[in-house]
């Protein structure tokens, strides 16, 4: 009796709920018309614009329609209209989407106008644009001879507004590519500083390692990785080139992880188990980090050779197919599809 006694006590002990993640505080609502410029201070030139770069527009063959003090910061802003032959996209964003450019070219063409001007930046005699690519392509496919660009001053403001691009929605794979890309763009202009202090620019750590499996492996389906690299990661104490050569590292062992989890996906449709989330299953499977509590920072090393040597081993005959049927997710990554 002493002995059900203390199983029943035992059993109504309250289990230990893990730590909950702190919550970022709310963006508090700013009052109205409290910040930023009125009309006659974005458009007073009381301020200094950079003539350097007026001068060069017109060396360059194009025309300045007009500045003005953009009315958030108040920082200075070119209108121009540069030929088109000399506007770019970033090297390091996303790739281009062909449909898009051709939906984008249609709708120019009926509307007979463009109205949404790129924004660019001076480069050695160039013009990159960070977030106009697919406009510039579509009047580039429409013989357009000149584009109207947003021209600022700040190269390094390129590097940010990537983050701001909102012409065509990014999945995991632009995304991570992206990221990468401009990551290596900072590294061969030898900028200074660790990984941590461009934090702003790369958005979450995890975009970085994906990134550069995408560069390796290009129909990598990072979807089904994504959750637990981005809870394994945080951005690194170590100066970019350094933290470059981690990263790549860290995507290689990713790589490898996902040759073993594709053998055991294809061994379980061998098996007659059909689904769209095979993968997301058999990575759900060997994920040992959703049994984590606590609150500290997994190793990433550890975890992802945990998670290999789970999936070499990984017993096919405990996979009922109910299992997979409760399987569900959100929309796959393009490349997931056919994984």
């Amino acid at each position: 009796m002493a002995a059900k006694s203390a199983r029943k006590t035992a059993a109504a002990k309250p289990k230990p709920k893990p730590a909950a993640t702190p919550r970022k505080p709310r963006r508090k609502k700013a009052a109205p018309q409290s910040r930023g410029l009125s009309p006659a201070d974005v458009a007073s030139d009381s301020v200094e614009y950079p003539t350097d770069i007026l001068d060069a527009v017109r060396e360059d063959g194009g025309e300045v329609l007009g500045v003005y003090r953009e009315p958030l910061g108040g920082h200075p802003v070119v209108l121009a209209v540069l030929p088109i032959d000399k506007v770019e996209p970033t090297p390091y964003q996303r790739d281009l989407s062909e449909p898009h450019v051709k939906r984008l070219a249609s709708a120019m063409e009926r509307l007979d106008r463009f109205l949404d001007p790129v924004i660019a930046v001076r480069k050695d005699g160039r013009y990159w644009t960070p977030n106009g690519n697919h406009r510039l392509h579509a009047s580039k496919l429409l013989g357009a001879k000149s584009i109207i660009a947003l021209l600022l001053p700040d190269e390094d403001v390129a590097y940010q507004i990537l983050a701001l691009n909102t012409e065509k929605a990014h999945n995991l794979k632009e995304r991570s590519l992206e990221v990468v890309r401009m990551y290596r763009g900072l590294v061969g202009a030898g900028r200074a500083g660790a990984e941590k202090s461009f934090a702003h620019l790369f958005e979450e750590p995890a975009f970085i390692t994906l990134g550069a499996a995408y560069e390796q492996r290009p129909r990598f389906s990072a979807g089904a990785y994504h959750p637990f690299v981005k809870a394994v990661e945080d951005f690194l104490d170590l100066p970019l080139d350094k933290a470059l050569a981690v990263r790549e590292a860290r995507a290689q062992k990713l790589l490898e992880l996902d040759d073993a989890v594709v053998a055991v996906v294809n061994a379980l449709k061998e098996k007659g188990m059909q689904s769209p989330y095979l993968k997301n299953f058999v990575v759900g499977r060997i994920n040992f980090l959703r049994f984590r509590k606590g609150t500290s920072k997994p190793d990433f090393d550890d975890t992802v050779g945990k998670m290999l040597a789970s999936a070499l081993k990984f017993n096919l005959d405990s996979v009922k197919r109910e299992d997979i049927g409760r399987m569900g997710g959100g929309p796959l990554e393009p490349d997931e599809e056919h994984a």
